[in-house]
């Protein structure tokens, strides 16, 4: 069972990814959440603006989903990924991972496997502001084609 969605940043809940992987089966379920951080590559950040061809980040997270329970040889397992599109102030979650399975190493598998994943195959970009009133757009992963 999959959920995934490019959403308003006022949107991203983790009770609404917590009641979605609920299963009286899985004996783990795991949360991943990405927040805006005070300082990278020494700049102070205040937050962050994401864009993304919805259409396509949909169709990637589906991707990967499947290739992960492939990977880890899992019959159930329940996942849901919601990603900020928008700005977000720093502090806030820009994306939630929650990942149910029957075991524990399964969960942590999947869950690594899918953020990882995200980071370098989707075409989510970012626009970091900073604290002195500048911005830029940070350099992304090349996709790479086969």
């Amino acid at each position: 069972m999959l959920h995934v969605a490019i959403v308003d940043t006022k949107k991203i809940n983790i009770t609404k990814a917590e009641k979605f992987i609920k299963d009286i089966n899985a004996g783990a379920s795991i949360f991943f959440v990405g927040n805006i951080r005070k300082n990278n590559n020494n700049k102070n950040v205040i937050g962050i603006t994401y864009d993304a061809f919805n259409k396509l980040v949909i169709k990637i997270f589906k991707k990967i989903y499947s290739e992960g329970i492939k990977k880890f040889k899992l019959k159930k397992a329940k996942v849901f990924i919601e990603h900020a599109k928008g700005y977000v102030p720093l502090g806030k979650p820009s994306i939630i991972i929650a990942v149910s399975c029957k075991h524990r190493s399964e969960t942590y598998q999947l869950s690594r496997y899918l953020i990882e994943q995200i980071k370098i195959r989707a075409p989510i970009w970012k626009k970091e502001y900073y604290k002195n009133q500048k911005s830029e757009w940070l350099k992304g992963t090349s996709i790479k084609v086969k």
